[in-house]
């Protein structure tokens, strides 16, 4: 397989537009892309309804807010998506 036929992956944050819950997706991707740009090779914001705030690595949800009952922070999905991804946790600092 080459290079330009290698699998991309890809980052979704869907949020819902009637809650107003768009500030915090675009901060989320932004915190994102400052810390990890290495992370996916796309981040895509997914405007919804319903009361959904999902992030999704590949397809897999790796942080719902309905399940976990808040917004998450940017280290909980960096460290969420390097395990879906395979790769290790960031070492923590001594």
């Amino acid at each position: 397989m080459s290079q330009a036929s290698a699998a991309r992956h890809r980052l979704e944050i869907e949020f819902c537009m009637a809650c107003k819950f768009q500030g915090r997706a675009f901060w989320l991707a932004r915190e994102i892309l400052d810390q990890r740009p290495d992370l996916a090779d796309e981040i895509v914001l997914v405007p919804s309804s319903g009361g959904v705030f999902a992030v999704r690595y590949d397809g897999r949800t790796v942080f719902d807010y309905a399940a976990a009952g808040r917004f998450p922070e940017p280290k909980e999905v960096r460290e969420a998506v390097l395990a879906a991804s395979g790769r290790p946790p960031t070492p923590k600092p001594h």
